[in-house]
């Protein structure tokens, strides 16, 4: 894996991003060269062009899943991705060639379009498909632990990094009672630098339950470190498979003396200036969506088009987050606060829509530009919610050491929570975003936001 700003990226993904990038601007520059007859031609008037379209698609096709090397997707899929991704393509191939002088890129454009998203689909599928041959080139790691924490650590690698080859497990000093399959457990032969060395391991993943005095080789470790083999922590190796930082195994040292969780002036002068003019652009861009809403809202039942609702937030502060109402007036006529379930009776006809395509979270735009909350951090909680997590799972309120956001990190990696566990793994994730926030996992958390609007996932 590539680190790219504090965050994790698959080396695969980003090979797969470049390269199509690379074909898409061949393609775009050999239909222009087509039209003009002569690349000296084409590439002084395509080029800016060409690199914007290239870029878009690029994003476009890692909001529909195309880059998700874990995903492994049928065929079928595939298509429909592919398919998704050209409904947008196409109308943003004539708003960008039609920049060009007239008569540059005609037809060209259509046909550049329709070849590029044939060729991603193609590369795609031929990816998927001969991920396994190139098993000799992924990462050998061999998992120090036989016990419920190598069996994690194992399963995260086969199921979220497929560049990841587990060569087996090595059982610690004081582990008696193995929970990964017999015939995947590696007996040492002298020392373990030795070992790892024999099999050609490149990375080892310290996963001891136990570790009593004895349990940890430090020695061994420091090693296998200086002989070149990567050698992660559990907390690390989870933080970096799958961008969650795991509470089962935390411990607070961990925070401590760990690099991350900085909230310089710096960094929290550029997310402000991010937020003014994001949001400020969105509210300009959904207004008349906006408008429609409100006038729906009123017209499908009774009461105030905004629900306003107390909500904690930075540093424990609570303020007031507005929504629009998806939910009768007497949703909470009790007087006791519920999580919002599946085929919630107490959400409207409209409501129902809104809350599918996440427009009800418009209005907390305006929460954005009052600095009340940031375009992307934690979801802001309700504060009988807060005190009931903050007593039940450990580390809760380290999420209010940032903003709250209109989108996060949790949101877009897991779907819809409405209970004390789903609480604690979207915590996990959370975790991860305060540790290691920045502007780039900003971008990256908007650009999957609308993959996640797109398909209505996690919806409630």
């Amino acid at each position: 894996m590539v680190r790219i700003f504090r965050h994790y990226v698959h080396r695969a993904s980003l090979s797969s991003m470049l390269f199509d990038v690379a074909l898409m601007i061949l393609l775009a520059l050999g239909a222009v060269t087509l039209q003009v007859g002569s690349l000296d031609l084409a590439v002084p008037l395509a080029s800016g062009p060409v690199a914007s379209y290239a870029a878009c698609m690029m994003l476009i096709g890692s909001a529909a899943g195309l880059y998700d090397p874990a995903s492994g997707a049928p065929l079928g899929r595939s298509v429909a991705r592919v398919l998704a991704v050209l409904c947008v393509a196409l109308p943003l191939a004539w708003l960008v060639f039609g920049l060009l002088p007239a008569g540059v890129a005609s037809p060209g454009a259509v046909q550049f379009t329709v070849m590029s998203g044939v060729a991603a689909l193609v590369t795609r599928r031929v990816y998927v498909s001969h991920r396994g041959a190139a098993a000799g080139r992924r990462a050998r790691v061999l998992v120090f632990g036989t016990g419920a924490a190598a069996q994690a650590v194992g399963s995260t690698l086969r199921s979220a990094d497929p560049s990841a080859h587990i060569i087996g497990y090595v059982p610690g000093p004081n582990e008696s009672e193995p929970m990964v399959a017999a015939d995947e457990i590696v007996a040492l032969r002298g020392t373990l630098t030795e070992t790892a060395g024999r099999l050609g391991v490149d990375e080892i993943v310290v996963a001891l339950t136990e570790r009593r005095a004895g349990s940890m080789p430090l020695r061994e470790l420091l090693d296998c470190k200086l002989a070149g083999i990567r050698v992660w922590d559990l907390n690390s190796h989870f933080e970096k498979t799958l961008g969650q930082i795991r509470i089962d195994y935390l411990n607070a040292s961990w925070l401590i003396f760990g690099d991350g969780f900085n909230q310089g002036a710096l960094r929290t002068f550029v997310k402000r200036a991010f937020d003014l003019l994001s949001a400020g652009a969105l509210l300009v861009l959904t207004a008349p969506l906006m408008l429609i809403t409100a006038l729906l809202i009123r017209l499908d039942s009774r009461g105030p088009v905004f629900y306003r609702q107390e909500r904690v937030g930075l540093n424990g502060r609570t303020f007031e987050v507005t929504k629009f109402r998806s939910m009768r007036t007497d949703a909470e006529c009790d007087g006791k606060p519920r999580w919002a379930s599946a085929n919630d009776d107490r959400v409207t006809r409209v409501g129902a829509v809104i809350r599918r395509l996440r427009i009800d979270e418009l209005p907390q735009l305006f929460n954005v530009l009052r600095g009340e909350m940031s375009l992307v951090g934690p979801r802001p909680e309700r504060p009988y919610f807060v005190d009931q997590l903050t007593q039940q799972i450990p580390f809760y309120a380290v999420r209010h050491s940032v903003k709250p956001g209109v989108t996060g990190w949790a949101q877009v990696r897991y779907a819809y929570g409405a209970t004390v566990e789903d609480s604690q793994q979207k915590l996990q994730y959370d975790l991860y975003y305060v540790k290691n926030h920045t502007l780039f996992l900003d971008l990256l958390v908007l650009f999957e936001t609308v993959g996640v609007v797109l398909t209505g996932k996690g919806a409630r």
